[in-house]
């Protein structure tokens, strides 16, 4: 949800996005995820490896992409998205990930949006994806 709405705050190119349980506060959940040390894991080596539960590598964070995170103001950018650009937003009122109050900071900010929130739903939507299709199909079909 995140990478969207920055790109439509940045690029005036595109009349719709669509997010999906996007995180408002990006500083949130950063130590439970990352670890307690991770910026001084970032200094050290220069990126994070972030991994499964099985240990695996999932992802890999860099000092780069984390600086510009930490210094990315979703407010400023949101407030930047052109009044022309249509956003939806779906969000689980059940994410563990995300709280459903991140959807309702998107929805005070950005001037053409729509917000629906899942009830029960999770951030993976586990049980409610037909829920998530319903929320989205219509408005892609509008496109």
């Amino acid at each position: 949800g995140v990478v969207v709405l920055l790109y439509a705050s940045k690029y005036h190119d595109i009349t719709a996005v669509v997010n999906i349980s996007g995180r408002f506060d990006l500083k949130r959940g950063l130590e439970e995820r990352l670890g307690k040390s991770y910026l001084e894991s970032l200094d050290k080596d220069g990126y994070i490896d972030v991994k499964t539960k099985t240990g695996e590598v999932d992802y890999r964070v860099t000092k780069e992409i984390m600086l510009e995170l930490l210094n990315t103001n979703m407010h400023e950018s949101c407030l930047s998205i052109r009044e022309g650009c249509r956003v939806p937003t779906v969000h689980g009122s059940d994410d563990e990930i995300n709280p459903v109050e991140d959807a309702v900071e998107f929805d005070k900010i950005i001037r053409n949006h729509r917000l629906e929130i899942i009830r029960g739903a999770n951030h993976g939507y586990t049980s409610r994806q037909d829920e998530l299709v319903s929320a989205v199909l219509p408005f892609v079909k509008e496109l």
